[in-house]
């Protein structure tokens, strides 16, 4: 795992992002999360909040989006919590980005399914393509990060890449992802495995293949 950086909180990052706020639709967003819960429970919105001004923020710099520490402190005033609270939050969830990312951000599984599948292979393609872990590229398009399990094991080796996944990779088919994204185009999300819709097992079922056209009930026959 690339090594852990110092949250930044200088007088620049105060002037560029001291006044955010939520956009209208933001404020719409916020207040429909905000009435799913009891009052008194707001700490229940810090998670939903801090998603949604990481987008926003995302939106607003043409990037998969992060969290600023003025923008942490408005969800805390925004929820009249301490920051620290929030930023309790921020810190431990992997889904915030505490320092500026690219347009896309690039996850690889390294744990032990993915690695054993080939994860380095995918690897090397982000590599190839001037990616280095916990770094951006120059034209700001990727950053790439190291990260552990995110349950795609049965269709592994796996990369998340903003929302998206993809899956049953190798370095051909991961290397034609990232070049289709530099295009500015959408490659096809999900397995990359011709002919494989979800996890079903490649080559079709070999257990309870009854239940393929109807809802067979085995009971009888066990």
């Amino acid at each position: 795992m690339a090594d852990a950086k110092a949250i930044e909180d200088t007088p620049e990052l105060r002037a560029r992002w001291g006044g955010f706020a939520w956009n209208a639709e933001n404020a719409r967003k916020a207040t429909t999360i905000r009435a799913r819960y009891p009052e008194g429970r707001q700490m229940s919105c810090t998670i939903p909040y801090l998603d949604l001004a990481q987008r926003q923020v995302g939106a607003e710099t043409d990037t998969q989006g992060w969290l600023p520490i003025p923008v942490i402190e408005f969800v805390a005033r925004e929820l009249d919590l301490a920051v620290i609270r929030v930023l309790e939050v921020a810190t431990f969830y992997t889904m915030f980005n505490l320092h500026p990312v690219g347009k896309y951000h690039v996850q690889v599984c390294g744990t032990t399914p993915c690695w054993l599948r080939g994860s380095d292979d995918v690897f090397a393609a982000c590599k190839n393509r001037g990616m280095a872990k916990g770094k951006t590229t120059p034209d700001g398009l990727f950053t790439l990060t190291e990260v552990e399990c995110m349950g795609n094991c049965a269709s592994a080796p796996m990369v998340q890449i903003n929302d998206d996944n993809y899956e049953d990779l190798d370095y051909d088919r991961t290397a034609a992802i990232l070049d289709a994204l530099a295009k500015g185009e959408q490659p096809k999300t999900g397995t990359q495995e011709p002919g494989r819709h979800t996890v079903e097992p490649v080559g079709g079922p070999t257990t309870l293949t009854a239940m393929v056209s109807e809802n067979h009930d085995y009971r009888s026959e066990w």
